[in-house]
């Protein structure tokens, strides 16, 4: 479950005090305000505002597409906003000018599979509008609020618009979540989802295959607050995230093996589950009994599969996962289905909102965050400390958010305490160090739901 003001914020390039801010995606007229919250995004329309600035159309694509970006001050994010774009606007595939961090382009065009632009191949277009865009905003990267998603998202929405084509939100959603694999991170179209899905006053759970949103009633006497650890974590830099990827997708393997599954077909944990046809309570006791909780070694893991070495590096694992020496199956096995079911927990005590709905909720997020640390293990020193902070001045929970390995924590405080906590938690944690340095309105700040992405037009 995602709280949709986290995710949606990512994408706003007005404060919430803006009145032109709920604009949805219509037809040129004068702006009004009104979000008229139809099910489908795109249009033929030349001329948008906030969320690209200066949108210009101009002669068919060439060797490559036409962007100037503003994004933020430093070189790697220009860089890769750079590159994000530019997977969504040409038609060439990707060249070695815009390798990124991890390695994932090598080649003179496209890497291994097809660096191909989504948009084109979902329309079958050969050839393409250029444009020229101004990309800004107030999201610190790597911060676990999906900045880059929200560029992606972006990215999409707008070349639809100049392209004048036409998707459902979902569609959408589901072709922004898979071009971020192009980056060479293995991640999950959640974000992506929440970008395009969000509505404002309600939280989403968010559900796959196939993709639907469901609303979440937030309980009234609680403020969920967001404070930044200030430690950046680059996804795309590291192979924390993809190990942790492999890691769920070889222990959904043995479990199907186990079971007498057809464990070849088998990527996700969540479909071991629908097709044993059994509750997640049952999938941990499951995993208790199949799985052990020392690290598994590649040969270990070829012996239980029945597989050699070289068919689990290359039919498997991911390129920069294949010189991984131990993988924990166990743990991230029972950290994913405890906390699907903490998820669902949430969800219902939100529907019964019992009294002390506010303290259950903040238990749930406080087992969560133990969790994120002891058994998926993507935590940090600074997220535990901060963490910490935040009980201890009023929050009834708090736990990291985002993939973790740094960025920023998001709390559940009673409605009468935020005065006082957010004053306590910026000197405890923000004062006494040099991250009082950046700036107080990215570090720690009270969010409620907001409404999803948003094109601005003028007549």
């Amino acid at each position: 479950m995602q709280m949709s003001s986290v995710r949606s914020r990512c994408l706003r390039v007005r404060n919430e005090s803006d009145e032109d801010e709920k604009m949805w995606y219509e037809p040129p007229r004068r702006r009004t305000g009104r979000n008229p919250g139809n099910n489908r995004v795109g249009g033929g329309h030349q001329e948008l505002l906030a969320i690209v600035r200066g949108l210009q159309r101009s002669n068919i694509l060439r060797r490559e597409s036409q962007v100037s970006l503003s994004f933020g001050s430093k070189r790697s994010n220009l860089r890769r906003a750079y590159r994000l774009l530019w997977i969504f606007c040409s038609s060439y595939g990707c060249r070695t000018r815009y390798v990124n961090s991890c390695g994932t382009c090598e080649n003179t065009h496209s890497p291994a599979g097809q660096y191909q632009s989504l948009v084109p191949e979902h329309f079958g277009l050969s050839d393409l509008t250029g444009m020229n865009c101004l990309v800004d905003g107030n999201i610190p990267p790597s911060s676990g609020l999906s900045s880059s998603s929200a560029l992606v998202c972006c990215a999409g929405l707008v070349t639809l618009t100049v392209l004048g084509m036409n998707l459902s939100k979902v569609e959408l959603a589901e072709i922004c979540a898979k071009s971020e694999h192009y980056t060479g991170t293995e991640g999950g179209g959640m974000d992506q989802s929440i970008s395009f899905l969000a509505e404002e006053g309600t939280a989403k759970l968010i559900e796959f295959s196939p993709l639907r949103a469901t609303d979440v009633k937030l309980p009234s006497g609680a403020v969920f607050v967001i404070a930044n650890s200030c430690v950046e974590m680059n996804k795309a830099a590291t192979s924390h995230f993809n190990i942790r990827v492999m890691e769920c997708r070889l222990a959904a393997k043995l479990l199907a093996k186990h079971k007498c599954l057809p464990w070849e077909e088998v990527l996700r944990l969540e479909e071991v589950q629908a097709k044993l046809g059994v509750s997640l309570e049952e999938m941990l006791l499951i995993t208790e009994d199949t799985l052990h909780s020392e690290p598994y070694s590649p040969e270990e893991i070829c012996r239980c599969l029945g597989i050699s070495l070289q068919e689990l590096k290359t039919q498997i694992l991911s390129p920069n996962t294949q010189d991984v020496l131990t993988f924990k199956l166990y743990q991230r096995a029972k950290h994913v289905y405890s906390e699907a079911a903490r998820v669902l927990q949430f969800k219902k005590i939100c529907e019964e909102a019992p009294d002390n709905t506010v303290q259950l909720l903040g238990e749930l997020m406080n087992q969560s965050h133990v969790s994120c640390r002891d058994m998926y293990e993507c935590s940090c020193p600074e997220l535990d400390q901060l963490v910490d902070i935040c009980r201890k001045f009023g929050a009834q929970g708090s736990r990291l958010t985002g993939a973790g390995w740094g960025g920023c924590t998001v709390s559940i405080v009673p409605a009468d305490k935020l005065s006082s906590f957010l004053a306590n938690v910026h000197e405890a944690y923000y004062q006494r160090s040099n991250r009082s340095l950046v700036p107080e309105k990215q570090s720690l700040f009270a969010t409620k739901p907001g409404g999803g992405a948003l094109v601005f037009l003028e007549a």
